[in-house]
Order: C-alpha cells, then sequence, then structure tokens
C-alpha cells in the first residue's frame, strides 16, 4: 500500500501516456486533468503511510515529501489539473502533444518526491525534455526557433549541473539530498560546487542573463503548455536550489550578496523588457522573469543567516505558491479570451486577468499580499536595517505596471467569434483556479508552515498599497502621454539576448562574406606556389633520395626515439619536482 500511496502520482501520468497512445481521441482526453489528481491528493493528505525502500528498482530511488515540498507539490497539481483540462482542447490539433505533455508531468512530480540526487537528477532531464516536445508543438519557424534555444540552454543548464552534483557526490557519505547540500558546505571545492548548481538551476529558474527562453518558448507553445511551464515547471530550478545549496548549514555572505542583488536585478530588468513587448504572451513571459527574481532574492536571504533559513525557505515555496497559481490564471485566460466572443464570458476573463494581475502586484488582501509579508518577514530577520524591504516594494511598482500593460493589451484585442450559448472549453476549471488564487497562499501556508508567523492586518493591507497606487498612476501618467503627446514604448523584440547573439553571428558571416573573395585567392595562389615547389623538387628525385636517406638512417631515427624519451620523462617527473 506504501508504494501505491508514493508511486502513483509520479506512474499513473506514464500509464495514462500508453493509454492515449493505444487509444487516441476526445474519449480519453479527460485523463489529461486526471493524471495529476493523486499528486494533489498526496499533497493535501501528506505523507501518511512511510516512504517506501525501493531497493529493487534500479539505482535504489528514494522517496520524500516535507512540509515545504507539500506546499510545491499542491501548487504545481493544481495548475497540471487545471491546463490539462484545458489542453484537452489543443491535444486534438496535433499528434504527440498528450505523451509530450504526460511525461513532463510524471518528470515534474518525480523531482518534487525525489529525495535523492539520482532520482532528482533523471525527473529533472525528464522534464525538460520533454517539456522541449511542447515548445515546438505548432512546428512554425517561430517554434522550432525557440526549440532550439530552450533545448541548448536546458542541455547546457543540465550539462554544468551535473558537473556540480559529481563534485558534492564526492565528499558525501550518501546520495541523499540532505547528505549531498551537507557535504557541500564543508566541501573544499565548495564556491566551485555552489557557482554551479547556480547556473544549471538559475537556467530553469530564469534568472537574468539565463532568462532568454523564457520569452521565446511561451509564445510558441500552446496556451495550456505555457501555463504549466510558468505556473510549475519553472520553479524546478528554485526547488533544486533549496534542496541542495548549504542552507541553514552557515553563512555563506558572498553568494547571498550575490544572490540578493542578482535576485533584485531580475525583478527590475524583466519588468523593463516586459513593457516594450506587444504580445500578451511574452509580456507573461517577461513577469516570469521578473517574479522568479523575488524567489532568487529569498534562497539568497536563506543564505545570509542560517536561523533565518527556515523562515526564508518557507517563504520561498509560499512565494512559488503564489506566483504559480496567478500566473496559470492569466495564461489560460489569455487562451480562452478568443472564444469567448463578445458575451460576459470576456468580461469574467478580463475581471480575472485583472485580479490575477493584482495579486501579482501585491495588492492588499491578495495571495501576493501575504507571500510578499512573508517574504519581508524572512529579510528582516536575516538582513535586518537593510534597504532590501524597500528596493522589492519599487519592484512591485513595476510589477503593477506590467500588470496594467497587459490588461490594456488584452482589451485592445477584438473578441473573437465565440460560439454565443455556448460553454467555452475550460471556463470552469479556469473558475475553480481563480477560487484557488485567492483562497491557497493565504490559508494552506500556516498549516503546513508553522514557521511562517501569520502576518498582521497592517502587513497584508497598509504596506502593500503605496507600491499599487503608484504604480497605477505612473500608468495613468503614461497612458496620458500617449493619448495627448503620442509618445510610445520602443518595441524590443523577444528573447532580447538572443537576438543581440544573432545579429552578432549574422554580422560575423557577412564580414566573412565580404573577405571570402581576397581569401580564396590568395590561398589559391599559395597553394598553386607550393605545387610548383613540389613538382620542382619531384624532378630533382636524388634530392627527394637524399632527404629520404637522412630520414630513414638508424641513427637519426634512434636519436629521435631518445629525445621522445627524455621528453616523456621529463613530463612524468615534473609533478614530483
Amino acid at each position: 500500500m506504501s508504494v501505491v500511496w508514493w508511486l502513483t502520482p509520479i506512474l499513473l501520468p506514464l500509464a495514462v501516456a500508453v493509454v492515449t497512445t493505444l487509444r487516441p481521441g476526445p474519449r480519453t482526453s479527460w485523463l489529461l486533468a486526471a493524471a495529476p489528481v493523486p499528486a494533489l491528493v498526496l499533497a493535501l493528505a501528506g505523507p501518511l503511510l512511510p516512504a517506501p525502500a525501493l531497493s529493487w528498482l534500479l539505482l535504489e530511488p528514494r522517496l520524500a515529501l516535507d512540509p515545504v515540498g507539500r506546499v510545491l507539490l499542491a501548487l504545481t497539481a493544481v495548475v497540471w489539473i487545471v491546463a490539462g483540462v484545458y489542453a484537452r482542447t489543443e491535444a486534438e490539433q496535433r499528434g504527440g502533444y498528450v505523451e509530450w505533455w504526460l511525461l513532463s508531468l510524471s518528470g515534474n512530480v518525480g523531482l518534487l518526491l525525489s529525495d535523492d540526487i539520482l532520482t532528482f537528477y533523471t525527473a529533472f532531464v525528464v522534464m525538460t525534455l520533454a517539456a522541449y516536445g511542447l515548445v515546438v508543438h505548432s512546428r512554425t519557424v517561430e517554434a522550432r526557433r525557440a526549440g532550439r534555444v530552450y533545448l541548448v540552454l536546458g542541455v547546457a543548464g543540465e550539462t554544468v549541473l551535473l558537473a556540480g552534483l559529481l563534485l558534492a557526490a564526492a565528499d558525501a557519505p550518501g546520495l541523499r539530498m540532505a547528505e549531498v547540500a551537507g557535504a557541500v558546505a564543508g566541501s573544499a571545492n565548495r564556491d566551485l560546487v555552489v557557482a554551479l548548481l547556480l547556473i544549471g538551476f538559475g537556467i530553469k529558474a530564469g534568472v537574468i542573463g539565463l532568462h532568454v527562453w523564457l520569452p521565446l518558448a511561451h509564445p510558441a507553445a500552446p496556451f495550456a503548455a505555457s501555463a504549466v511551464l510558468s505556473g510549475a515547471m519553472i520553479k524546478a530550478g528554485l526547488v533544486g536550489w533549496l534542496r541542495l545549496l548549504p542552507i541553514g548549514a552557515l553563512p555563506l555572505p558572498g553568494w547571498s550578496d550575490l544572490l540578493v542583488v542578482l535576485g533584485l536585478a531580475t525583478a527590475v530588468v524583466g519588468v523593463a523588457l516586459g513593457l516594450t513587448q506587444r504580445a500578451p504572451k511574452v509580456v507573461l513571459a517577461y513577469s516570469s522573469v521578473s517574479q522568479m527574481g523575488f524567489m532568487t532574492l529569498l534562497v539568497g536571504v536563506a543564505l545570509a543567516a542560517p536561523e533565518a533559513a527556515p523562515v526564508a525557505v518557507a517563504a520561498a515555496a509560499v512565494y512559488a505558491l503564489h506566483h504559480g497559481v496567478a500566473k496559470a490564471v492569466l495564461f489560460v485566460a489569455v487562451g480562452l479570451l478568443p472564444s469567448a466572443g463578445g458575451t460576459w464570458r470576456r468580461t469574467a476573463l478580463l475581471v480575472g486577468v485583472a485580479a490575477a494581475g493584482l495579486a501579482l502586484a501585491g495588492a492588499p488582501l491578495s495571495s501576493g499580499a501575504y507571500a510578499k509579508a512573508w517574504m519581508k518577514q524572512a529579510i528582516d530577520l536575516a538582513l535586518p536595517g537593510t534597504s532590501v524591504t524597500t528596493f522589492a516594494s519599487l519592484a512591485a511598482v513595476g510589477t503593477t505596471l506590467l500588470m496594467a500593460r497587459l490588461l490594456l493589451l488584452l482589451r485592445a484585442q477584438r473578441p473573437g467569434a465565440g460560439p454565443a450559448g455556448r460553454p467555452t472549453p475550460g471556463l470552469g476549471a479556469w473558475l475553480t483556479l481563480v477560487v484557488a488564487m485567492a483562497t491557497l497562499t493565504p490559508l494552506l501556508p500556516p498549516v503546513l508552515l508553522p514557521v511562517l508567523a501569520t502576518p498582521d492586518s497592517g502587513a497584508v493591507v497598509a504596506e502593500p498599497l503605496w507600491p499599487l497606487l503608484l504604480g497605477l498612476a505612473i500608468a495613468g501618467a503614461v497612458a496620458l502621454a500617449q493619448r495627448r503627446v503620442g509618445v510610445t514604448m520602443p518595441a524590443l523584440p523577444a528573447g532580447d539576448l538572443v537576438v543581440v547573439g544573432e545579429r552578432a553571428v549574422a554580422g560575423v558571416a557577412r564580414v566573412l562574406a565580404l573577405l571570402a573573395p581576397p581569401l580564396t585567392a590568395a590561398l589559391s595562389r599559395w597553394t598553386r606556389a607550393v605545387q610548383g615547389a613540389a613538382l620542382a623538387l619531384g624532378r630533382r628525385d636524388e634530392g627527394l633520395d637524399r632527404l629520404e636517406d637522412l630520414l630513414t638512417r638508424w641513427r637519426t631515427g634512434g636519436a629521435m626515439v631518445a629525445l621522445v624519451a627524455v621528453a616523456l620523462v621529463i613530463a612524468l617527473a615534473m609533478p614530483l619536482l
């Protein structure tokens, strides 16, 4: 029974993939929404039965679920269930979507339940590679380009991550996550391992500079896939940091300062890049980059002081819960709007978008207000007397601006030709997700994470008010300036650094193309000169015979062998000197 309780959340998606492959069609598409249900049951009920000993399986995987893991597993299951309802309509567009979807789900759940680095890394790789099939599902030129960027960065991140895990495991007494994290704290290669883990997981987390796959993958992927990419799978980088960095073992002020600065920079730059976009899905992608900056900041806070680490880790999990559900609400709503027509459904969707945007901005009494209140608790505990909290509040002003821009872009879109009187596919599940957005973050963490003190009314009502009002005021002033003066935001291409790199490569290619004719002519002249010299030497057979005789004499060969032997002796002796 214990094996069923723990393995069903991981293996059921794989079994459903087999069923839908053998019997494809709308009759089995409901299984997409059913596959994540065991993960939600495990997250809410908890590990009622002890984790089974799986020594009979290859590599002896180990499973575990702590309170932080339960919060993240609940987030993952809720997002995948609702997105699975909407994915039923997308799955009919082209074959292979269901299989990639379910493989990604299995990997996502597996890495959350894993308790050893082999199982974690295997699930991480499965999720990353399977998600490539979701990104390129439409097979368009844009999708293939986004898929290439995603795959290159994904494989690079996993390679760096593997190097870090191998170095950490070399000093660990076992392969459990806690053992490896403890070994990192005392390792002679600690800084190198930490750097590798930060880069490897930072690509998945979308940290600025490593974020370029996000604004390309989201517009290319179907809407339901974008919801799980941004709502759940992007959090895998955060999970890796929380479990494998030496959090709570010792203070790492240098790395802490780096992550705090990097997190704030990610939050600000993500907003700045998002404000220049015209497509709603790209705006949402840059919003995810910005929001992951706050979670990166909390990881830095956790590394600052061991006594504050439990609060910072719990706050990071809660922030991931808040952001994941709110972002899923936004992505699914953007996908539902074209089929909503001009009816009340469109109005309801726009109201839900506004509510989710306010939550991300940290509006009073929203899920974002609670998440930011707990974030500030961790900052005040680990970094008292600093201005980090003020900078985080200013970054929330940027989130307000970005969400206002998203709402204006969606309102400007013409209503689609949705059929009157017919339900919009997935609308009921989306409404359930809106309710989860409003309730999960305020209610679930105090039950599962008692280390977090319940915020007072001022922290969730008064303090979040001024960033929201300031952001709305700036947005109104910008809108007024655009209307009266005609000032518009500059449009930057999605992918930013990728586009810069592509243009640089194209420029180098053009330069090489210009230099090719003279280089080719010079090479041709050199080739003809060599050929002429060889022919001239060939006509003088006695010269070739003399050279061959010299090289084949035993004394010459012996001298060469002696020289090689001396060189080898010197090379072998160098480490001993």
